[in-house]
């Protein structure tokens, strides 16, 4: 019987998100990958190299995933608030990848990670979309169109990262308060400023 490697190749990914979202790079074992996917811990090896390429294979994944998902776009920018409330809308469904990313961030602090610069360009892209806005008028021209991005970013998914403190912040969950509160405060970031007159 032959082996369907693409259907292989994806339990490991599927088991891995699991592994690496509960204990993070270090502390993760390749045999709970393994043993969690029913697949051999060598075929994992053969497919992906060691631990860490996986966990960037899986990253990389899951970043590609909430693109699609959640693409930014020219309409994007016609209300930042609702395209806001969809990202948040994906990491409720999806908690596991703000999860990948704070173990990213404890991996390798503020050094460089794999695939920067394909990374780094995505995001510019969103920069320069707000930049153009602003300079066009759309938007506000302050806060600075990348602190304006990571403040979205922030904003959408910061409930995820830390949901202890949100219970605490807020009260128990509403994610319907909460995403109208995300929407409403992205939509402000970006609205005309209004100057105070007597």
């Amino acid at each position: 019987m032959a082996w369907n490697t693409e259907e292989t190749r994806r339990r490991l990914k599927e088991a891995a998100v699991v592994e690496f979202a509960a204990h993070g790079l270090a502390g993760t074992r390749v045999e709970r990958i393994a043993a969690r996917a029913g697949v051999n811990k060598e075929r994992l090896y053969n497919y992906f190299g060691d631990k860490e390429q996986l966990f960037h294979a899986v990253l990389s994944d899951e970043l590609a995933k909430i693109a699609a998902a959640v693409p930014f776009d020219p309409e994007s920018l016609r209300d930042v608030g609702e395209y806001a409330g969809r990202c948040f809308d994906y990491h409720v469904a999806n908690p596991h990848l703000v999860r990948l990313l704070q173990w990213e961030a404890l991996a390798y602090g503020d050094g460089a990670v794999p695939d920067e610069e394909g990374r780094a360009a995505h995001y510019q892209r969103k920069v320069e979309a707000f930049r153009t806005a602003q300079s066009d008028g759309a938007v506000p021209p302050s806060p600075d169109a990348a602190d304006l991005v990571l403040l979205i970013m922030s904003l959408t998914s910061w409930w995820q990262a830390v949901p202890q403190v949100a219970r605490m912040v807020t009260g128990p969950l509403d994610l319907a308060h909460r995403r109208a509160a995300v929407v409403e405060a992205a939509r402000r970031m970006v609205s005309a400023q209004v100057t105070a007159t007597r």
